[in-house]
C-alpha cells in the first residue's frame, strides 16, 4: 500500500475529473470542486469544445474503466482533408487512416457520468464555485491542489510563459455547433473528421460527436481568419442562427459539403459556442498571499486553439503523468519545486512538440508540408500505396505529435518522413504525387 495523500482538484472538466479518478483509483483522498452538479453538467450547460481523442489519450479513460461509450460512439477512423489555397481552387485532398479510432464524446455527458463514478469510487465532489481567494484556504487544507478550471479567472493565477507562448490572442474566430440529421460521406471508406482548409479565410471542420441525447451525430466547428469571407457569425446569438450561416458559409465556400449538410439541425439549444482561444503556456505554479503553490492541469496549463484537436488529448497524457508522478515517488514533498519539475518533464515528453505541432496548422502552409501533403497526393484511404502511407504518417501524427511533428518545419524532415512511411526515397513518391496534383489542375481549367 501507498502513502495516502490528501489532494484537492478544481475543476469538472474532462483533466481535472481524470486525475481524480486516477489518484482515487491509487488510493488517495480526493476532494473535487465542481462549479456545478452532474445534473446541471447534462442539463443547462454548453460543451466546452469538440473534445476529440484518439488512442494514446483514450487508452487512459479505458484503463480507469471510464470508456462508457465506445461501443456506440462513432469510430473516426481517420481525416478527409481538401486543401484550397484560393476559396475556389480545390488543390489537393489527403484521405489518411489512423489505425485506432478516435472519439468525440459530449462533454456533458461525460461530465455527468464521470462525476457520478467519482463519488461511487470513493471520491468527494463538492458543487461551489472557487474564487481565486478561496484557493488558499483549500491549500491549506489539502496536501496538494490541482486547478483544473479551463481558460477563466484562477488560469489567470498562472503566468503565461512568454517564451513557449507564441501568440498573445486569438488567432482565430470560432463558431461551433452539435448538429442532427446530416448526410454520410459515402466516397471515403471510413467515418471521416471532415476538414476543409482555406489558405486565405481559414479552416472548417465536421467531426463525428456522440450527443447526449441523439447519439451519433456531427460537431461543426468554423476556424475563420478575422475579416475574410468565413468570419460571418459574430451575429449569431442562438444555436440555430449558427446552424442557419453554416448553411449558407458551407454553401458559398464549400459546396461540395452542401448536399451533406442541408437537412441538419441543430442537436439541443446549448449545443452551440462561439468566441475564440488565445494559445497560452502558463507556468507550472502558481503562488497564493499565504505563500502556499498550486499546480495548473489541462487548459489551465496548457491552452491551445482547437484547430488541431490536441487539447484534450494533451489534457489526458498530462492527467496520466501526474497520477503516476505522484505514484513514483509517494512521500514527495507538493512543493513548487516538485510542481515545476513535474511539469518540465511531460512539457519535454509530450508538450512542447504537441503545441508546435498545432501552433503550426494555424500557420501558412510552410514548404516543407507542402512537401508532405503533394507526397501524399492520390491518397484514397483504401488501398496500401507509398502515397497512401505517407497520408497515414500524417494522420498518425495527431494521434502522437512526436513523429513527425519536425517534418511540418523543414525540407530535411519532410524528406525523411515521407522516405520512412514508403520504404523508399521520397523523390519518387513526392514526384508521383505532383503529376496527379498538375492533371487535377489542368482537369479543373478544363472543365469550367
Amino acid at each position: 500500500m501507498g502513502v495516502t495523500r490528501r489532494i484537492a482538484i478544481v475543476g469538472s472538466g474532462q483533466a481535472g475529473l481524470l486525475v481524480a479518478h486516477g489518484l482515487v483509483r491509487a488510493g488517495h483522498e480526493v476532494t473535487l470542486y465542481s462549479d456545478r452538479s452532474a445534473e446541471r453538467w447534462l442539463h443547462g450547460s454548453r460543451p466546452t469544445g469538440t473534445a476529440a481523442r484518439f488512442e494514446l489519450a483514450l487508452a487512459y479513460e479505458r484503463e480507469l474503466g471510464l470508456a462508457h461509450w465506445e461501443a456506440q460512439a462513432p469510430k473516426i477512423g481517420g481525416v478527409h482533408l481538401t486543401f484550397c489555397p484560393k476559396l475556389d481552387n480545390r488543390l489537393v485532398t489527403l484521405v489518411g487512416r489512423i489505425s485506432a479510432p478516435a472519439l468525440a464524446i459530449d462533454l456533458r455527458l461525460q461530465s455527468h457520468r464521470w462525476m457520478t463514478d467519482l463519488e461511487a469510487a470513493g471520491g468527494r465532489v463538492v458543487v461551489e464555485t472557487i474564487a481565486p481567494d478561496r484557493l488558499d484556504a483549500l491549500a491549506a487544507e489539502h496536501e496538494l491542489v490541482i486547478v483544473a478550471a479551463g481558460r477563466g479567472p484562477l488560469a489567470e493565477l498562472f503566468a503565461r510563459d512568454a517564451a513557449r507562448s507564441v501568440y498573445d490572442k486569438p488567432q482565430r474566430k470560432l463558431a461551433m455547433a452539435i448538429v442532427k440529421g446530416a448526410g454520410t460521406f459515402d466516397h471515403v471508406p471510413f467515418v471521416p473528421a471532415k476538414f476543409n482548409l482555406f489558405a486565405t479565410a481559414g479552416e472548417a471542420f465536421w467531426i463525428p460527436y456522440f450527443h447526449r441525447d441523439h447519439g451519433p451525430t456531427w460537431c461543426l466547428l468554423f476556424e475563420a481568419k478575422p475579416g475574410g469571407p468565413m468570419d460571418r457569425f459574430d451575429d449569431c446569438k442562438t444555436g440555430d442562427a449558427v446552424v442557419a450561416r453554416a448553411k449558407e458559409v458551407i454553401g458559398t465556400m464549400m459546396p461540395w459539403d452542401a448536399a451533406w449538410v442541408r437537412d441538419a439541425e441543430l442537436a439541443d439549444p446549448d449545443g452551440f459556442l462561439a468566441g475564440g482561444v488565445a494559445p497560452t503556456v502558463r507556468a507550472a505554479v502558481a503562488v497564493l498571499p499565504s505563500g502556499r503553490a498550486v499546480m495548473p492541469a489541462g487548459d489551465t496549463a496548457i491552452s491551445m486553439d482547437p484547430i488541431g484537436g490536441q487539447g484534450a488529448n494533451l489534457g489526458n497524457k498530462y492527467a496520466r503523468h501526474l497520477v503516476a508522478t505522484i505514484a513514483a515517488a509517494p512521500d514527495a514533498t507538493f512543493d513548487a519545486m516538485w510542481m515545476t519539475s513535474t511539469f518540465e518533464t511531460f512539457w519535454a515528453d509530450h508538450g512542447a512538440a504537441t503545441v508546435r505541432f498545432n501552433n503550426a496548422l494555424l500557420e501558412p502552409l510552410s514548404p516543407a508540408a507542402r512537401l508532405v501533403m503533394i507526397a501524399q497526393a492520390g491518397s484514397d484511404g483504401a488501398r496500401d500505396t507509398p502515397n497512401q502511407r505517407v497520408a497515414d504518417a500524417v494522420c498518425e501524427n495527431f494521434v502522437d505529435p512526436r513523429r513527425i511533428t519536425e517534418a511540418f518545419f523543414t525540407k530535411p524532415a519532410a524528406r525523411a518522413a515521407v522516405a520512412a512511411a514508403t520504404g523508399h526515397g521520397w523523390r519518387r513518391t513526392f514526384l508521383g504525387g505532383a503529376m496527379r496534383v498538375g492533371r487535377g489542375q489542368l482537369a479543373r481549367v478544363f472543365t469550367r
